[in-house]
């Protein structure tokens, strides 16, 4: 790891990829605008790979910036993958991007990458300023057989590859070679700003209620989404980038569907990313459910583990309370008097340097092991659109000011 680490436009000084301004005269250093956990892509496209295909992915920032640079990763893969071509611009309908701010990106210097298998690597930053709150395209073309894909599965978000074998698209703007669209996310993992020094990066790490399952596909309304809007709109505002370490299935205790386990990837998708000072920790729930975590201890050694590592960091850890999932799958009222538990702790130990009630924030109150109706997504497990904007509410805004 590296360790420093839609629409059309409407008004040209809201949604246009912008030459940067000149070097500011204050120290800058790199922030985090969008994040999404490396992981192995399932399904038959994920473990054969591309072969001489384009790639568009569609990305949303929080923080607007100049200085971008993009990360691609081949983590999880099992044999060197060559990117060419690369470009980042702004989205525009389906798989266009915006015209005239389609802009190379190169990787010292060059406009060919050959990633090594368990490695990322970092772009040269591209002299451009990118929005807030805005829908980026991130392009490159993969030259001969990749090999299994790193990515993240779960993107909520349509990307697009394009259909023709060898045809290098990834510098067009407009979107028509990209006829098969995907729901992950392929190869990307970071944009990168440069901002002063007072701005920080926030990461929200955990599985699939950080990932946003159960949100719109598209709509970014997972509750690390909605949160930046509330930033934004703060006395916070420009403050804080936001990268969102979700991985659906994940666990903290042991590998599975859902990944490497937390406790072995929070390094990489924590600690190494650019400009970290605050960590939300919600995590736990799929290690009761899969009777990893028969006892609170279980959790909440593994909560003092990350704790440990990431105050070794000058990194704060805000820990999240289990939200209910009565009605879901693997719910026993057994495993839930572990959730309660693991909740008093986080709530009343102290360890943690900021909570969150996202239990609270959630629950029927007539029948607390559940979801308030009107939050569920309708598994029970995880919420909806609302019930991810009500843990956004829930959060106090000025934990993120936490320094250690």
């Amino acid at each position: 790891m590296i360790s420093w680490t839609r629409g059309f436009a409407v008004l040209a000084a809201v949604l246009t990829l912008v030459a940067s301004v000149p070097a500011q005269a204050a120290p800058v250093h790199p922030v985090g605008t969008w994040g999404a956990s490396a992981d192995e892509v399932g399904g038959a496209t994920g473990a054969a790979g591309l072969a001489d295909r384009s790639v568009r992915n569609l990305v949303h920032t929080s923080l607007g910036g100049s200085g971008v640079r993009i990360t691609l990763s081949n983590v999880f893969g099992d044999r060197p993958a060559t990117f060419t071509s690369a470009h980042l611009g702004l989205a525009g309908d389906g798989a266009a991007v915006v015209r005239g701010t389609n802009r190379p990106v190169t990787f010292a210097g060059a406009d060919e990458v050959t990633v090594a298998p368990g490695t990322e690597v970092l772009s040269d930053p591209v002299d451009a300023t990118v929005p807030a709150d805005t829908t980026l395209a991130v392009s490159f073309h993969v030259v001969g057989d990749s090999g299994p894909i790193t990515g993240h599965d779960v993107a909520l978000q349509t990307s697009y590859v394009s259909g023709t074998p060898g045809a290098d698209v990834a510098g067009e703007e407009s979107g028509a070679a990209y006829t098969t669209e995907i729901s992950s996310w392929y190869w990307v993992e970071s944009v990168v700003i440069e901002k002063p020094r007072r701005v920080r990066t926030a990461v929200f790490f955990g599985d699939s209620i950080t990932d946003g399952s159960g949100s719109t596909v598209g709509a970014n309304r997972r509750w690390p989404d909605v949160l930046a809007d509330r930033i934004a709109s703060s006395r916070f505002a420009g403050r804080f980038g936001v990268m969102n370490e979700g991985i659906s299935a994940n666990r903290l205790l042991a590998d599975g569907t859902g990944g490497q386990r937390g406790l072995d990837r929070f390094r990489r998708d924590v600690l190494d990313q650019p400009g970290v000072s605050t960590v939300v920790l919600l995590e736990g729930i799929n290690d009761i459910r899969w009777d990893l975590a028969d006892e609170a201890s279980d959790l909440i050694g593994a909560y003092r583990e990350l704790i440990a590592q990431a105050h070794a960091e000058d990194v704060c850890v805000v820990g999240a309370t289990l939200t209910p999932y009565e009605g879901g799958s693997r719910y026993t009222p057994e495993r839930d008097q572990v959730r309660a538990a693991v909740n008093e702790w986080i709530r009343t130990s102290g360890e943690f340097d900021g909570t969150v009630d996202f239990d609270a924030a959630t629950r029927d109150p007539d029948r607390p092991a559940r979801f308030l109706p009107a939050y569920d997504s309708g598994d029970h497990l995880h919420p909806g659109d609302a019930g991810y904007a009500a843990m956004a509410e829930a959060f106090d805004l000025s934990l993120l000011e936490c320094d250690r």
